[in-house]
Parts: structure tokens; C-alpha cells; sequence
């Protein structure tokens, strides 16, 4: 008697494989957050804005020198560019970060009183801020099922078979639809300590991976399974 041949799997993930992905990945990481410090709305903007091109690591190597010194839209404004700068300079870009902060200070005191604004089209039309430092605001600092698509989950996506798209806005998209609600609002962090721990650009951790056995990838790390991680 012939054993019973696997069922051909399609490029995509199936809805209850998605299920069991983010049920494992909850499993591991019931309340995700992201790596950047801060303490405030403001802090986080400053932090995810100063994060472009950046490690997280980095970016808080210098946030916490500048934070204490300054850490609202009036102190940051009060520094002025040649203020800032000494503070964030051994992070990439730091002279347009730096401009862009400090305008983005400004326009906050000026239209906003001061605060962070919870509207996406508000947020996206400050200097320095696009689509994807809106929705980490969003997600992280004012709880908004939103998907913030770095390189980390446009990989993991892509691999995976969860969410394929030949762009950052297609991935998000199709993000947004296939992702359980339930998992929404914390989907966004477990996807990127995926990428950035696991699921690596140059050498995946594919024996020691908790989804190995959902995924599509087909050039996968040899070696043999972890036994917990299934």
C-alpha cells in the first residue's frame, strides 16, 4: 500500500494557515513591541523618523542623549538644525534627519498645538514623514490596526507566502485583508522581529523557525528542524 501523497500546496497561504502562523507567532510573543524607545507620541515620531536607513540600536544610542535635553516639538525647535545635530550624527542621513526634525517641530507648534496628530493625512503631510513612519504612529503610539511595511515584512511577506506583492503599498494592501483581525493591531511588530531575528535577508533561520512547516520558501536553510519549533 502506497503512502498517501501530501496535497499540493499553492504560492499563497491559506486562511487557516495564517491562523495557525500568527496563533505560533502570538505563542512566542504574546505583547510585541517595537524595539525603538520612547515614552511619548512625540518621542516616537522623532525616534521612528530618525530610523530610516538606521538601525533601531543606533537610533537609540542617540535618543538617549537627546531626549533628556529634548524631548518636545518647543525644545526640539528651540535647538534649532546646528543644535540637533550633534546629538543624532553617527546616524545616516543625519543632516536632512535633522532638518526635517526640527521643521517637523515647527509645524507641529504651529498647526497642532504642539501634539501628534492621529490622522494619517496630517501626520503625512509633516516633513520627514511618510506612509510608513504614519502607520507605526498610528499602530504603536495610538493603537491603530495599521501595517507599517519595511523591508523586514516585505521579505517575511513575500517568503512566506502570507502576503505576496511586487511592492511596499501591494504587500500592506494585501496585508490588511488577509491578516485575522484578532491580529491586526500586533501583526505589524511580530512581523518585523520575524524578519529581523529569523527570517534574515542573507541566511534565514529556517531550522529553528516556528513557521517552517507553513512556508513557501523554497530555498530554505539546511539543517534539521527544531523540534519546538516544529
Amino acid at each position: 500500500m502506497t503512502a498517501a501523497k501530501r496535497p499540493r500546496r499553492g504560492p499563497r497561504l491559506s486562511p487557516a494557515e495564517i491562523e495557525t502562523m500568527f496563533e505560533r507567532l502570538k505563542a512566542l510573543n504574546p505583547k510585541p513591541v517595537t524595539e525603538l524607545e520612547y515614552r511619548t507620541p512625540y518621542e516616537l515620531l522623532v525616534a521612528v523618523t530618525l530610523s530610516a536607513q538606521a538601525t533601531d540600536v543606533g537610533v537609540n544610542k542617540a535618543t538617549r542623549k537627546l531626549f533628556p535635553v529634548a524631548n518636545t516639538p518647543q525644545a526640539i525647535a528651540a535647538l534649532g538644525v546646528e543644535g540637533l545635530k550633534p546629538y543624532i550624527s553617527t546616524i545616516g542621513l543625519y543632516n536632512t534627519k535633522a532638518a526635517n526634525v526640527v521643521a517637523m517641530a515647527r509645524q507641529l507648534i504651529e498647526q497642532h498645538d504642539g501634539q501628534v496628530p492621529r490622522e494619517r493625512a496630517a501626520l503625512e503631510a509633516l516633513p520627514g514623514v511618510g506612509r510608513k513612519t504614519a502607520n507605526v504612529v498610528l499602530n504603536t503610539a495610538f493603537g491603530e490596526p495599521t501595517m507599517a511595511v519595511d523591508t523586514h515584512i516585505f521579505r517575511v511577506a513575500n517568503r512566506t507566502g502570507l502576503a505576496p506583492g511586487k511592492t511596499v503599498r501591494a504587500v500592506e494592501d494585501e496585508l490588511l485583508r488577509v491578516v485575522p483581525p484578532p491580529f491586526l493591531h500586533d501583526a505589524h511588530h511580530w512581523l518585523i522581529l520575524h524578519g529581523r531575528y529569523v527570517c534574515k535577508a542573507r541566511k534565514p533561520d529556517c531550522p529553528h523557525c516556528a513557521l517552517r512547516d507553513l512556508c513557501r520558501f523554497k530555498d530554505k536553510t539546511p539543517g534539521e528542524p527544531d523540534p519546538v519549533a516544529g
